[in-house]
């Protein structure tokens, strides 16, 4: 089997990095498609994919429409030569159309229900995994609600323990404490005119003050002032989640990142003027996110938070690791389950249609 999956956030590589090594291991071929953002393809060359970079990605509206007709042609000339069986994607729009073209199926992962982006995809799709939490409804006929997450694919104890070198990069000692603190841009289509991000001052007083309580290194999509230098993390981004996994912290406005650390048991704080479903659902069923909004009372409520989690006792980390279990015990190996879906595919689409309760099998 040939399969094609389309890249568009770095974050995308890490949910289906396991199950494309699978995959290979089976003897399929599997090519990543992408456009070049941040540490893309620095994580495909880590991982030792093949891959094809359709060039930069990108941020204006204007750019971005005539970018569609672009990125849709180069997909499809790389499809006529690849011949992939099946596209596999995280909402791109451009596996789906050219999959459609090609009468091959799209399967998706959708998490950020952005209605703009799925309305270019869910008419060429076969296939759209959602979470099982409240959200809007994708397509009656092509949506399945997975026990499970995209961070899941990556971060489930069956794919990831966490390695301890990592410390000796970042120059802490073991048990000591330290914060991570993410910035996003804030330029793709669904943040225009809902977010803006902290102020640059509010950035600085959170760093500074974490910096009281221990180390503090931050990560950013968008470059930062030279202020923020001796801060900055100094991993490779394939290290970044066992980064996560050691800290005490993570403060931003990263959903992405928020997220991973959910699923690692460590404590977040997340600011975004219109909260993700998946964020909010991981705060009200398992306590494992603090959603904050962006103005300034929530701004300095989220830093004074992140001082209190910061001075709490060690014992904090264990009621932290209860909650992960808790989740855990409700959800399954994503990349089990993914890989099941894509070698058996359609079967296994009509399986969990007539049978939801089958993909309790991999659990």
């Amino acid at each position: 089997m040939n399969i094609i999956i389309d890249i568009g956030h770095p974050a995308h590589i890490h949910a289906l990095k396991h199950f494309a090594h699978e995959m290979t291991q089976r003897r399929h071929r599997v090519l990543f498609t992408c456009r070049e953002k941040e540490f893309i393809i620095q994580l495909l060359e880590a991982e030792g994919f093949n891959y094809i970079s359709f060039g930069q990605k990108h941020t204006t509206a204007i750019k971005k429409i005539l970018g569609m007709v672009e990125f849709d042609f180069k997909m499809l000339r790389i499809s006529s030569k690849f011949k992939p069986d099946i596209f596999l994607s995280l909402g791109s729009m451009y596996a789906a159309q050219v999959s459609s073209l090609l009468r091959k199926p799209h399967i998706c992962i959708e998490d950020t229900y952005n209605m703009e982006q799925v309305r270019l995809y869910r008419p060429f799709t076969d296939l759209i995994l959602t979470g099982n939490y409240k959200h809007p409804i994708m397509s009656e006929t092509k949506e399945f609600r997975m026990a499970g997450y995209n961070e899941l694919g990556y971060l489930h104890p069956n794919r990831f323990i966490p390695d301890e070198s990592v410390l000796k990069e970042l120059g802490v000692e073991r048990g000591e404490k330290y914060s991570i603190v993410r910035f996003v841009a804030w330029n793709a289509s669904h943040d225009a005119g809902k977010c803006r991000g902290m102020s640059m001052e509010n950035k600085l007083k959170a760093i500074r003050e974490f910096a009281k309580l221990g180390r503090v290194f931050v990560s950013s999509e968008s470059e930062l002032p030279n202020e923020f230098d001796a801060y900055r993390l100094p991993t490779h981004p394939s290290r970044i989640h066992d980064v996560l996994a050691f800290s005490a912290l993570v403060f931003g406005d990263s959903s992405t990142m928020s997220e991973e650390a959910a699923m690692l048991g460590v404590p977040s704080i997340y600011l975004n003027n219109e909260s993700t479903y998946y964020t909010k659902h991981l705060e009200y069923d398992y306590n494992l996110v603090l959603n904050l909004t962006e103005s300034e009372e929530d701004q300095s409520r989220a830093i004074q938070k992140g001082m209190e989690i910061l001075a709490q006792d060690k014992n904090s980390w264990q009621q932290w690791q209860l909650k992960r279990q808790q989740m855990l015990k409700d959800k399954i190996d994503v990349t089990a389950f993914l890989v099941w879906i894509v070698e058996n595919y359609p079967k296994s689409k009509r399986i969990i249609q007539e049978n939801p309760d089958y993909q309790y099998n991999f659990m």
